[in-house]
């Protein structure tokens, strides 16, 4: 008996050893910052989902690094970039992008290269103040037309880099922060030959990789922004739900999001609905709802000093682009999400379930919350929608009453209980 007891302790000792070996393999040290993107938590949103009588979950991107969803975005173009030897980070290379905020910060996070970021000069500040903290060289501009590709800064300053001083080749120019259609993602030696008409020396003249070279990151027409959630988000959303979702919701600036995670979800169960929502402004709800891209603000006479005219940042778009293109097909609906809307959700949340979120974000959620009453879902459904960013991308204008009053937005959070009260 004595002997038997020994030999268990002994076996219980010797697994106990291995298991222990087994943990020290298994590390959980991530690679640095780049390591923290992805694999976001899905958070329940208690207040909605108690209300509605179904579950509302977010995807919790704003706990990314770089504080955003476009972290993954960034991620992906930089990385796709460098496997084709387009971005070489160790010769001083620098990556260019047009953007109102978000996607710059999380280039500037990532990077390895030197990032140029060219933006509107009305976005938030604190984001223009995140740039310049994270290294970024930062370019103010005043909002501008799509329709005149002369325009196009970041494009034209990614072209000429290396082959001129930059500030010279650039001066006085003007960018929209959306990329026109049928742009080059790739910044090549050809193209820039046939751009200049200056000869430019080949890598290989000088050996692999010599020359430092602009890289256009280009988020509206790149479509490693689709693939960073065709492989990445949509399969996290899948994981955690087990499955078990019933509809996607996710506004669009580029496209990408709701491209990607909706065309991953429809490939596991194509009876799962992939929702938008759209802010004011935008032309992407009558897109979906009409097929015409086209907002009431764009009549002649009415339209106003920007081409999608919200609060809400990072969302809406009146033109098509390659992601958006790869996501129409698989949207189900669409809403049309009002500034008081998106303003009355996020003071809702942060009053019952203390998230602190961004303009797009509530945007999501609204759309959320009108999508469910309007199929009149019971207990057992499952809403998924994205948390893109947190409020403190947004204290000078979502999150700033002076401004919201100024702008002759309400701020009354009595909108969604009136909106989860009404059959």
């Amino acid at each position: 008996m004595t002997s038997a007891l020994a030999r268990s302790t002994e076996n219980i000792v010797s697994a106990s050893a291995e298991l222990r070996g087994r943990l020290v393999l298994c590390s959980e040290i991530l690679d640095g910052v780049t390591g923290l993107i992805g694999n976001t938590p899905l958070v329940r949103i208690s207040s909605l989902s108690e209300a509605l009588g179904i579950e509302i979950l977010g995807k919790a991107e704003f706990l990314n690094p770089g504080g955003s969803v476009k972290d993954r975005v960034a991620l992906r173009m930089i990385q796709d970039a460098e496997r084709q030897g387009l971005l070489h980070p160790r010769t001083g290379s620098r990556i260019f992008e047009g953007t109102v905020g978000s996607t710059g910060i999380s280039i500037a996070t990532i990077a390895r290269a030197r990032a140029a970021i060219i933006m509107p000069d009305d976005v938030a500040e604190e984001k223009v103040k995140a740039l310049l903290c994270l290294g970024a060289e930062v370019r103010r501009v005043r909002p501008a037309s799509i329709v005149d590709q002369k325009q196009n800064m970041a494009r034209q300053a990614a072209l000429q880099f290396g082959v001129e001083d930059v500030a010279e080749g650039i001066e006085g120019m003007q960018l929209s922060h959306e990329i026109p259609t049928g742009s080059p993602s790739l910044v090549t030696t050809e193209t820039l030959r046939a751009q200049t008409g200056e000869r430019i020396v080949d890598d290989q003249d000088d050996g692999p990789a010599s020359k430092p070279r602009g890289f256009f990151a280009d988020q509206f027409e790149n479509k490693s922004n689709f693939y960073a959630h065709y492989e990445g988000t949509g399969p996290e959303i899948w994981r955690q739900t087990s499955g078990k979702l019933h509809a996607f919701v996710s506004g669009a600036g580029t496209g990408g999001t709701i491209g990607g995670v909706g065309h991953y979800i429809k490939s596991m169960n194509k009876d799962i609905k992939v929702v938008l929502a759209d802010p004011e402004g935008s032309g992407l709800f009558n897109k979906v709802k009409y097929n015409v891209m086209y907002d009431r603000r764009e009549a002649e006479g009415t339209k106003r000093r920007h081409q999608v005219d919200t609060v809400v940042e990072g969302i809406g778009i009146n033109r098509m682009t390659n992601n958006v293109s790869l996501a129409l097909p698989i949207v189900d609906d669409a809403f049309r999400i009002t500034d008081a809307e998106a303003v009355a959700m996020s003071r809702y949340l942060i009053k019952h379930d203390g998230l602190f979120l961004g303009s797009s974000s509530a945007c999501n959620l609204v759309a959320c919350v009108k999508l469910a009453r309007l199929l009149g879902w019971k207990e057992g459904q499952t809403i998924v929608t994205v948390l893109c960013d947190s409020g403190t991308r947004h204290y000078s204008k979502f999150w700033n009453d002076d401004y919201l009053r100024r702008a002759n937005i309400p701020i009354d959070e009595t909108l969604i209980e009136t909106l989860l009260n009404t059959p």
